[in-house]
């Protein structure tokens, strides 16, 4: 696999992962957590994850809800 560099919550990083459910697992997200995800500011619906392929350059927010008041 090649590597190469996104940005992931505003850093750029590097990875392995062609998809963005192989690059939350690789960052050690639980996919079992509430939380959203989006590439180049476009939403992307969890079921659509492990088939949301990523190119170098992607710019990937994931977005975890605050609780509290």
């Amino acid at each position: 696999m090649s590597t190469f560099e996104i940005s992931l919550n505003g850093e750029r990083t590097a990875t392995q992962a062609a998809t963005l459910q192989g690059l939350l697992l690789e960052r050690g997200y639980d996919l079992k957590n509430a939380f959203a995800c989006a590439v180049n500011s476009g939403f992307v619906p969890r079921p659509l994850w492990p088939e949301r392929s990523l190119q170098s350059g992607d710019k990937i927010d994931v977005v975890t809800p605050i609780t509290g008041g």
